[in-house]
């Protein structure tokens, strides 16, 4: 044969070859397209879930926001601004000319000495007193006990200002939530009273008011959108999962679309977080000058502390979802971690066990036969743990990561396919058996 029929030969072997050959897939661009449109409604529509859960819970539970307000008690900004509005409110309502006049005789001694410690003229050692007893009163215990009641009566302003809901205890006028004093004004004239100024006895009931919110012409437009975040509080959650699931699904390398939307969504997440920090200063600019800006800025970030903390929780399990994503795949860095990973555990696995010292029993290769399903189960009853647990932080989320992995080493550390025979004790020179006498 030629060596044009050989190469005649091999072109037609050659073109059987490729008839025989499969058809490849073409590839699906509306998949692909659709796939990166879940993923981008999913980080879309992260913010507005992780708010939704955030104003349900806040809004629909009492004792939840008394104990975010609770901090606030010894905050000391609040405690200023307390302090003014309730020495202001008192002495607006004492007659300085008709103080002395209105005093028993028997009265007056205490009076004196009450003032008397007070420099410059009646009116200003008035004040003095008044604002001393008030910062006393609100430095202690019993004002942590009435801020906790007030703000379990304030829980309706914010169902109001949101719901529309009407509460006689709380007012929202123009946008403004303001929380009512008069119960802390009430002490501090008894206190008055027991420090001599009896007078203080007969001002009529004081209501003086601590702003909570202050949205002027926004407020009434925001009801219908909390009461649509307060139905969707679980459906959001729900369909950005199911939109990064589908997403996934869609995708060609479903691994990357999986850490692509991990991604997405944690970068959601922090858009939320970058809003909520620029929404602060917007916030405290827009107040009106007879408001306390620090005690403003301090009620702001308790009442988003929650939320702020939903933000790390969602940023940390994209981040862990991606990087076990990544982990698991082929790419060179990811073999040589899972590497690194096996070789560790192995090694610390064959140095217990060398020389027969221990087995596994059935143990191992029946964990290296459900090795997968272990992985899987492992994987679910962290998840289950997370979406049990009632207000998650980073910190758990960091914990029940750490529990997975320690697992996950367990079940790498018990995945022994054959069990290493026990070595063979070294024969000695005595030992060894008589040689054969030579013949």
């Amino acid at each position: 044969m030629t060596r044009d029929d050989e190469l005649a030969a091999l072109r037609a072997r050659v073109s059987e070859l490729e008839a025989e050959r499969p058809a490849r897939r073409p590839r699906s661009r509306p998949k692909s397209a659709l796939a990166v449109v879940l993923v981008v409604l999913a980080a879309l529509l992260t913010p507005l879930s992780v708010v939704a859960v955030w104003s349900n819970a806040l809004i629909g539970d009492t004792d939840r926001y008394v104990q975010t307000m609770a901090p606030l008690a010894d905050d000391p900004d609040v405690r200023t601004a307390v302090t003014n509005r309730v020495t202001t409110a008192v002495m607006d309502r004492i007659d300085v000319a008709d103080l002395l006049s209105g005093v028993a005789p028997a009265d007056r001694p205490l009076l004196e000495k009450a003032l008397g410690a007070a420099d410059g003229p009646l009116t200003s050692g008035l004040t003095s007193l008044v604002r001393t007893t008030t910062e006393r009163f609100v430095a202690s215990a019993a004002f942590t006990t009435v801020w906790d009641r007030l703000n379990r009566t304030a829980h309706a302003a914010v169902d109001k200002a949101l719901t529309g809901h009407d509460d006689g205890a709380v007012k929202v006028e123009d946008g403004e939530v303001t929380l009512d004093l008069a119960p802390v004004v009430d002490q501090v004239k008894q206190s008055l009273v027991d420090q001599g100024l009896t007078v203080a006895g007969n001002i009529p009931e004081v209501h003086t008011s601590i702003t909570l919110m202050q949205s002027t012409g926004a407020l009434a437009k925001a009801r219908t959108g909390f009461r649509l975040l307060q139905l969707l509080s679980w459906v959001l959650p729900l369909l950005v999962v199911l939109l990064a699931a589908g997403a996934v699904l869609l995708a060609r390398r479903r691994r990357r679309a999986l850490i692509t939307a991990a991604v997405a969504i944690a970068a959601g997440a922090l858009v939320l977080g970058l809003a909520l920090w620029i929404g602060r200063a917007v916030y405290l600019d827009a107040l009106p000058d007879d408001v306390s800006r620090p005690a403003a800025g301090a009620v702001y970030d308790t009442l988003v502390r929650f939320l702020r903390t939903a933000v790390r929780v969602v940023a940390v399990v994209g981040a862990v979802v991606a990087l076990a994503s990544w982990l698991s795949g082929p790419g060179r860095w990811a073999r040589a971690v899972r590497g690194a990973w096996t070789g560790a555990i192995g090694s610390v696995r064959d140095t217990l066990f060398t020389g027969g010292s221990g087995t596994f029993g059935p143990v191992g290769p029946w964990v290296h036969r459900m090795r997968t399903w272990l992985n899987l189960t492992v994987a679910a009853v962290a998840a289950a743990v997370l979406i049990a647990w009632s207000y998650p932080t980073a910190t758990v989320v960091l914990w029940i990561a750490v529990v997975a992995v320690c697992a996950l080493a367990v079940i790498e550390f018990l995945d022994a396919p054959t069990l290493p025979p026990p070595a063979l004790p070294e024969e000695s020179a005595d030992d060894a058996p008589p040689a054969a006498p030579a013949r």
